[in-house]
């Protein structure tokens, strides 16, 4: 018998694509995810760009796809105007099912848009751009990414543990 939290979340999992499936984490091209920035962010006349921003996934964002929940996006940021043009170039996500995980990590190329639709956030005032984690945006992806998931030692190491206490059980 299937209770209703269950079939909720499989409704949901339905609607909203998960991204990892099997050994491939896919997102077709225009896919878009809610994002926010791990730290503040400011951009002024004396530092109008910076490079390398850690960007994360909003959980239960109101993109069309989904991220795992552990997820880093690595882009770099510009002042634009009025705006704060951000573009990304990397992608590293872990998916922790029970006691396994599946690393994914490779290149994303995307782009940032304000809820607006405009290109870039506006989150300038008086010169100053700024974004706080509190801050969200969506990512749209300009092509399809499509990443096989990684050797992970920790789960290798965790899989011949697990094997071997179940021996010394047996024995």
């Amino acid at each position: 018998m299937i209770k209703t939290p269950s079939l909720l979340l499989m409704a949901t999992a339905l609607l909203l694509p998960s991204l990892a499936l099997g050994d491939t984490l896919e997102l077709p091209a225009d896919a878009r995810v809610e994002m926010e920035v791990v730290d503040d962010l400011v951009l002024d006349a004396e530092t109008p760009r910076r490079a390398d921003v850690v960007l994360r996934p909003v959980a239960d964002g109101a993109g069309s796809h989904q991220l795992p929940d552990y997820c880093v996006v690595i882009g770099d940021a510009q002042r634009d105007g009025e705006r704060i043009r951000m573009t990304t170039q990397a992608l590293t996500c872990i998916e922790a099912e029970g006691g396994d995980s599946a690393i994914y990590s490779g290149e994303l190329t995307a782009g940032a848009y304000d809820s607006d639709g405009g290109f870039g956030i506006a989150a300038c005032d008086d010169g100053v751009c700024r974004l706080t984690p509190a801050d969200r945006f969506m990512l749209t992806l300009t092509h399809p990414v499509s990443i096989e998931q990684q050797a992970n030692p920790s789960a290798e190491i965790n899989e011949r543990r697990r094997q071997h206490e179940q021996d010394d059980t047996t024995e």
